[in-house]
């Protein structure tokens, strides 16, 4: 994030006196919320370009201040305009230009009790939030608020489609680390499915419409809240948001959230579109809030290698990091990652022998931590480390002393706010020691990379360690990164953890399991997953085995961006995107998940430059080959199953 941004906001409005319906559209009417308090419940409606896309979907809260859900009335309303630039790094675009409309409700309860809600409707992205004052009814003046639950509901049209990960129960999975985001996603499934594990679904959630699409989220979460996700379906209300079970943080904290008031809730985010375009490209998750501090250096991107992925914890000793580093110095990569046990393995001293070392061959290390114990039984050191203010003072100035660059903390508890507030914690003192954070075993970020400079990405999702334990997750790499861009990556970072080029998942490349994907796909994977520091899971003898043209690339890959353009796809089957490098210069790269080859006929003439294009032959495996476009600036490509596709300078 760069250290300026400018803000205009137009503050014109128009107070309305209450005469039905209230409705509100984006600034160039193709999208319109409508909003009723018919029968004293407060329902909205969404119609895009002209046509239904949300049927009426309730809201409302449930609080310490009053019952936000029943018997209100709309009091007033007021329209206004956002019309908003502002810079960014490490995300999908480098600025973004925001241009919304918004509608202020004043709602009023029969005990008097007053709420608003905010709508801000661009053209393809609507956002709401609540906002509770001040007030005193009778002798009580109500100077604070617990949120108990929200009625916030998405009522989708019959013949919707899922494209939804199930929430996991608290206390499960490996050593009670789970919830933790890293479950299978549907494709295509009905809305009526429950849910695997009773629990409901995650953000963000992905629906295919009978006449368009729609991507379901919420941002603005710190540690002024708690995390949400969505219910089960239920017939004629729709998916309705839920708060954190009570056994999340191993019982630890509240189920609910508290604000002091005036306050108000996160921004729950639908992003609608009659193609997928609007999906890939929006930064809603963004646009709506602010920079929560300043960065206290200039956050460099960058790749990383990492031994743990296929050599495991056995790797975590000084001579196999020297070999990673070594690594990363011949591929021109920026970072390290020395994972789990270092502290034990290695130990403090010789992992600052081992960060001289690394700088003195153009590297700097990143160190895994656990975000500490007691809502987890994780028993990977480092541990009570990052857990309380003091540990973390005292821990975070020893890194800066020793040139560490980057934290990746590991197995938090849940989305209780008691949680988030641990995320904002780390990631705050870490600014003021020049670390960036990458979180793993997480929740998913919600607007973080613009709230906090240091923040790099999340893993929260079935990630590349899945592609190692176990060959059903490596059959399944190619539906879940074809995906992604649609949904998980498309709202925030994605710290996937691994462009891996070794053909089998063992440190001699030849036994347990292969990779099910061509060497194309995985490059072409590490530009269709965005996070500004990238891991390259490269393994030493890759620079032995891979073709020169491959090494090449990679020592090349962009991590930073200045656009995303989508160019074709459908979730879980193809990708194409284009993204334009904030070198100026353009990538565009495929994916294809299908057991078929996929032949695809791409308009070219909108990316200057271009002039080679990387491909895996139908026999004879992966080539490089000068790009001849035709008089229309077209060219046809075949992409192999589970291949992929990158065109460039």
């Amino acid at each position: 994030m760069k250290r300026r941004f400018i803000l205009f906001t137009l503050l014109t409005s128009s107070v309305l006196a209450w005469a039905g319906d209230v409705s509100v559209s984006s600034p160039s009417d193709k999208l319109k919320v409508t909003v009723s308090d018919a029968g004293g419940r407060l329902y909205y409606t969404v119609a895009l370009d002209g046509q239904e896309v949300l049927q009426p979907s309730a809201l409302g809260l449930k609080t310490s201040v009053g019952d936000f859900t029943r018997d209100l009335s709309i009091v007033d309303s007021r329209t206004g305009a956002v019309d908003e630039t502002y810079q960014m790094r490490g995300t999908k675009a480098s600025s973004a230009v925001y241009k919304a409309n918004t509608l202020t409700l004043n709602l009023r309860n029969k005990d008097g009790r007053t709420f608003s809600m905010l709508f801000q409707v661009s053209d393809n992205d609507i956002a709401f939030r609540y906002l509770i004052p001040r007030q005193k009814i009778g002798q009580i003046e109500y100077k604070r608020a617990r949120i108990v639950s929200e009625l916030s509901s998405f009522n989708f049209p019959d013949g919707t489609t899922t494209f939804i990960s199930p929430q996991i129960g608290p206390e499960t999975g490996w050593e009670q680390t789970k919830p933790s985001y890293e479950e299978g996603y549907s494709a295509d499934a009905p809305m009526a499915v429950e849910s695997q594990y009773g629990h409901g679904y995650i953000f963000p959630a992905l629906f295919h419409l009978p006449n368009g699409w729609a991507l379901v989220s919420e941002t603005g979460v710190g540690s002024n809240y708690c995390g949400a996700h969505l219910s089960d379906y239920q017939a004629g209300m729709g998916y309705t948001v839920v708060y954190p079970d009570k056994g999340e943080n191993n019982g630890f904290g509240a189920d609910f959230a508290g604000i002091p008031l005036p306050g108000e809730t996160p921004w729950r985010t639908i992003t609608l579109g009659n193609s997928l375009k609007p999906i890939v490209e929006t930064t809603i998750s963004y646009d709506v809030v602010k920079p929560l501090y300043e960065p206290s250096c200039d956050y460099q991107p960058g790749r990383y290698t990492w031994s743990w992925l296929i050599w495991q914890d056995t790797s975590i000793n000084y001579d196999d990091q020297v070999k990673f580093i070594n690594l990363a110095s011949a591929m021109g990569f920026e970072y390290c990652l020395v994972d789990n046990w270092w502290d034990t393995q290695i130990g403090r001293e010789r992992i600052a022998e081992l960060s001289k070392y690394a700088q003195s061959k153009g590297v700097h290390l990143m160190l895994w931590y656990n975000s500490n114990g007691f809502w987890n039984d994780a028993p990977q050191g480092p541990r009570n480390c990052l857990n309380t203010a003091i540990a973390r003072e005292r821990e975070m100035k020893w890194m800066q002393s020793i040139g560490i660059k980057g934290i990746k903390v590991d197995f938090f508890g849940g989305d209780k706010q008691e949680t988030m507030q641990l995320y904002e914690d780390i990631l705050s003192d870490a600014n003021r020691y020049g670390l960036q954070v990458i979180f793993h075993g997480c929740t998913m970020p919600r607007g973080w990379e613009r709230m906090y400079p240091n923040y790099v990405a999340s893993e929260a999702v079935l990630a590349s360690e899945n592609v190692f334990f176990n060959e059903g997750a490596a059959i399944k790499e190619p539906f879940d990164l074809t995906l992604h861009p649609f949904c998980r990556n498309a709202t925030a970072s994605m710290d996937w953890g691994g462009v891996i080029m070794n053909k089998y998942l063992s440190p001699d490349n030849k036994s347990r399991h292969p990779r099910h994907t061509t060497d194309i796909f995985e490059m072409a994977a590490g530009i269709i997953m965005q996070t500004s520091v990238q891991c390259v899971a490269m393994q030493p003898n890759n620079l032995d085995e891979l073709p020169e043209f491959e090494l090449n690339f990679l020592r090349g890959l962009p991590t930073t961006w200045q656009q995303t353009s989508f160019i074709d796809g459908y979730p879980g089957k193809y990708v194409i995107l284009a993204r334009q490098a904030t070198d100026g210069q353009w990538y565009i790269a495929g994916l294809n998940a299908q057991k078929e080859p996929l032949t695809l006929t791409l308009d070219l003439k909108a990316y200057g430059g271009l002039t080679q294009y990387y491909i895996d032959e139908k026999k004879g495996g992966p080539t490089r080959l000068p790009l001849k476009l035709d008089k229309k600036g077209q060219a046809k490509f075949t992409i192999q199953p589970n291949g992929g596709l990158i065109i460039t300078q």
